[in-house]
């Protein structure tokens, strides 16, 4: 085997072009690229490992001879194409929310449910970018003293909205500072009625409100958890909130473990050794993570752990990680390589 075809949909897009970086720094053999993307689009040039690569546009067929199909270009996208690469022999990895609830589809982080992708039928779900970084530092909790409930509030970045939320903030950053009228038209939500600044602002809603109060964003916090630790008892409640930050998500979660031993002490030292996470908790010189020490790493980092003074099994922590990151493309890239590692793919 010299190596299998990729393909990424969305390669235009942010995740889409971190998807690119990260498949530079993939281990696992590559033979060819081919990257897809709206008739818009295709035409541009995109550089990869030296080479230039031409964007088409996706089409069924764009799909024959792809043995790993990454996805990224929006849910309504993968609907309609997904299938279509699964039907012409590929793998498909995908980003959006469309198949994450789906349940012959498995829900996969690495670090936390690699097996479950001996289930998959040609669709493979990455998780909400707020679930994976709190799934990579609770799943070594869970594992050694049980988990009970999670309360979380996310501090969300600019970039999980995208490219063109980004530019909004930034010029209404310096319509501000100019003392000149700004304009909104993307955040919290581009198909919600109302938008609002994100500059100099904290906005407490990100996706459309769904049942009981909760927007889709939280709902999928919530029950994305569930599925991807494969246990419906745990109860698990989300605020996410979005904040002038370009990239890097940041999530302060409460949670309850079922081991009245666990310390403090005891929760580090499991994730000094935990995949995928990085501990930086010393309040003593002012240690714990930031969103701008976070962004362009692969990592997940921890912070601030401290007990509840009122619940006995209660902590607290502080999760950062970037969105682009390990909150989208390199999970995605993790996938792949756990699909080569496995030997899940057939070329």
């Amino acid at each position: 085997m010299s190596g299998y075809h990729i393909a990424i949909v969305g390669a235009t897009g942010a995740v889409g072009s971190k998807m690119m970086e990260m498949l530079e720094e993939a281990t696992f053999p590559i033979e060819s690229v081919t990257l897809l993307a709206s008739k818009r689009s295709a035409g541009k040039v995109k550089n990869f490992k030296g080479m230039e690569l031409v964007i088409e546009e996706t089409t069924p067929d764009s799909f024959e001879g792809i043995d790993i199909a990454l996805f990224s270009a929006g849910g309504g996208i993968s609907k309609q194409f997904a299938p279509e690469a699964v039907k012409r022999g590929a793998v498909v990895i995908d980003n959006t929310s469309a198949y994450r609830m789906d349940l012959n589809v498995p829900l996969v982080v690495p670090e936390v449910n690699e097996e479950a992708l001996r289930t998959h039928q040609g669709i493979i779900a990455n998780p909400n970018c707020s679930t994976i970084q709190m799934m990579v530092a609770l799943e070594p909790i869970r594992k050694k003293y049980g988990l009970k409930r999670i309360i979380v509030s996310t501090y969300q970045a600019v970039s999980g909205a995208g490219i063109s939320a980004i530019k909004e903030m930034e010029d209404q950053a310096q319509h501000m500072l100019n003392k000149e009228g700004y304009e909104a038209n993307i955040l919290p939500c581009s198909g919600d009625q109302k938008h609002f600044p994100i500059a100099f602002n904290a906005l407490p809603q990100i996706d459309v409100f769904s049942d009981a109060g909760y927007t889709y964003e939280e709902w999928k916090m919530m029950n994305e958890t569930k599925k991807i630790m494969a246990d419906e008892t745990i109860k698990v409640a989300a605020t996410c909130v979005r904040i002038p930050v370009v990239s890097g998500h940041s999530e302060s979660i409460y949670f309850e473990v079922e081991d009245e031993l666990a310390t403090v002490f005891g929760i580090q030292q499991e994730l000094m050794i935990a995949p995928g996470v990085v501990l930086q908790d010393d309040p003593d010189t002012q240690t714990y993570p930031t969103p701008l020490t976070a962004v362009g790493k692969k990592e997940t980092f921890v912070g601030r752990i401290r007990k509840d003074l009122d619940e006995d099994k209660g902590f607290h922590m502080w999760v950062v990680s970037d969105n682009l990151l390990k909150g989208a493309a390199w999970n995605s890239i993790q996938i792949a390589e756990s699909l080569h590692k496995l030997d899940l793919v057939k070329i």
